[in-house]
């Protein structure tokens, strides 16, 4: 039996990078899938979202994988349609267990140089967006009577300050005190609730030139080794950074039996970085 066989996992940001590696990841242990993702961009992102073909790539991924999986494009920002999109899927697939706050963006800049609608998207997708979602998770938790596993994505940025990313460092952190209070709040329905704190992570929110050029401004046209030499120094143990599957492998253990007295818990994925 897997891990997670015969429930079903909520995901937001499901249609590329560490979403779909935590869907392809919970389906690989049992678990069908609802997935939703934007799937366009935002004026104050400044690298590629992720798009309609790659939910379509998610979707193909986890069907590969003989398990059932409801994909909707959603704006986590819009409680309506987030909680339609939930709502749809459960009807479909039966009942909810594991809900992985997820989606999220990245921005930078200098607190005093940020504009408002930098500050206010940042704000409304990595802190309002994952309020929304577990708000539109929980009657369902609650009404399957089983309990459940609730697991949102927080970052090393929620454990300690950054520079040049006070919006993004203040909606991390926000999201470890939701995760307190929830923890709380629904514990007697036996539903835990926990975050996950990567370092970087290898995916497209850090790879690209946006990206590239703020850590290495002195360099033209910096290469992802010279990137990785940047980010390596960030980490204790030996590495650039980790892959989303590392972070799957802790959003899988939280959301098992193996972690059913686990709840209330910042588990870091960081290569030690915040032991520095």
């Amino acid at each position: 039996m897997g891990r997670v066989e015969g429930k079903v996992a909520f995901i937001t940001g499901a249609a590329r990078g560490q979403g779909r590696s935590h869907a392809l990841r919970l389906a690989q242990e049992g678990a069908d899938i609802i997935a939703v993702d934007i799937c366009s961009q935002m004026d104050t992102v400044h690298y590629p979202m992720a798009t309609s073909e790659d939910l379509q790539q998610t979707v193909k991924e986890v069907e590969a994988l003989d398990r059932r999986i409801v994909a909707i494009e959603a704006d986590v920002r819009d409680y309506a349609a987030l909680k339609a999109a939930v709502d749809d899927g459960v009807a479909q697939l039966g009942r909810l267990d594991i809900v992985c706050g997820n989606a999220g963006i990245a921005g930078f800049g200098r607190a005093e140089e940020l504009s408002d609608g930098e500050w206010g998207d940042m704000i409304d997708v990595n802190l309002t967006g994952v309020w929304h979602t577990v708000k539109a998770a929980i009657p369902h938790l609650k009404a399957g009577g089983n309990g459940g596993s609730i697991i949102l994505t927080s970052s090393t940025a929620g454990l300690m300050g950054i520079e040049n990313s006070a919006h993004y460092v203040a909606a991390k952190h926000g999201v470890v005190g939701l995760m307190r209070t929830l923890a709380l709040e629904l514990a007697q329905d036996m539903i835990r609730v926990n975050t996950v704190h990567p370092t970087g992570v290898d995916t497209d929110m850090i790879q690209n030139s946006t990206i590239y050029e703020l850590f290495a401004p002195d360099l033209d046209s910096p290469t992802r080794e010279q990137i990785g030499e940047r980010f390596q120094a960030l980490n204790v143990l030996p590495i650039p950074w980790v892959e989303a599957v590392d972070i799957s492998n802790a959003v899988l253990f939280l959301a098992s039996d193996e972690a059913r007295y686990i709840t209330g818990v910042t588990l870091p994925i960081d290569a030690g970085s915040t032991a520095k």
